[in-house]
């Protein structure tokens, strides 16, 4: 064979082996394109647009007070008998028995010994008893001035109380100071809490918290949310199951859900979870939660 001949037939070789491989490429590109076309659509966890309430709340501390109380000191020498106090007493109801006189509960409360003190009281033979009536607590707080046109009379306010984790007591504003201090830049608020089963204590702090502005607004969870700088984001579903992209404004966020305030409507349905799983104009399938 002449030695052009055999280079010819080498080209021609290598130029086959070449679109071999070419179209085997193509072939299992093309292959692959149409199997991973077919992958069933993600299945994603939606979310319906609804109505809640939201609020805007002021967050204060306060030392809880009693609704009333009194004092009385007694002589250990005035005892009858050895002390023995009840844990509550109704009012006209016999406290202690004295040589003397009994002293008679003028109302209904809680009874206590504040010890026995010499440099206090200034005799170690002088008992000093409590009476108190924790029926409902009073809280008195110093609200920052820029929210004085807000608080007023009757509004509610919610308590906690860090010995009673988890629990909730539901109060209301009872006076509003008519200045604002200039001292101190705010003013002088008592909130009155109901305490039916005597569980807050006098003297114990509490965190106060006063709602103003309630409303009704739409609300979505929190997990939906994409944020891109200051602008906010949601996956919205169509009937088709379609998820598109749709900016929003948003407000107030409140136990895991968040403010909806343009941008949606009630019953419009949204990617709740699985954000990272959801492509853009791409087909879902939605789960409720």
């Amino acid at each position: 064979m002449k030695r052009s001949t055999k280079i010819t037939t080498i080209i021609i070789i290598f130029f086959l082996i070449i679109a071999s491989v070419i179209i085997g490429r193509t072939m299992i590109g093309n292959h692959f394109k149409k199997k991973f076309s077919k992958r069933p659509p993600p299945s994603i966890i939606v979310s319906e647009v609804i109505k809640n309430e939201f609020s805007d709340n002021i967050e204060s501390f306060g030392t809880a007070i009693s609704k009333k109380n009194k004092t009385f000191r007694i002589e250990k020498s005035n005892l009858i008998s050895d002390l023995n106090l009840k844990k509550f007493v109704k009012k006209g109801e016999i406290i202690v028995k004295l040589k003397s006189e009994n002293i008679i509960a003028p109302f209904s409360g809680v009874l206590g010994v504040r010890g026995i003190t010499e440099d206090v009281l200034g005799s170690e033979n002088s008992i000093i008893v409590t009476l108190d009536d924790n029926s409902e607590i009073y809280v008195d707080l110093k609200i920052p001035e820029n929210f004085a046109t807000v608080i007023k009379k009757d509004l509610s306010v919610i308590a906690k109380f860090s010995g009673i984790k988890d629990k909730i007591y539901k109060g209301k504003i009872d006076g509003v100071a008519s200045r604002i201090n200039a001292e101190t830049r705010s003013i002088l608020t008592r909130v009155k809490i109901d305490n039916p089963d005597y569980e807050l204590i006098p003297g114990s702090l509490l965190e106060i918290t006063l709602s103003t502005n309630n409303r009704d607004s739409l609300s979505i969870p929190d997990t939906s949310i994409i944020l891109e700088g200051n602008k906010a984001y949601v996956y919205k579903v169509s009937k088709d199951n379609i998820a598109n992209r749709s900016e929003i404004q948003i407000g107030l966020r409140n136990d895991g859900k968040v403010e909806v305030t343009s941008g949606l409507n009630a019953g419009d349905i949204i990617v709740a979870e699985g954000l990272k799983k959801v492509r853009p104009n791409g087909k879902i399938k939605p789960l409720n939660k």
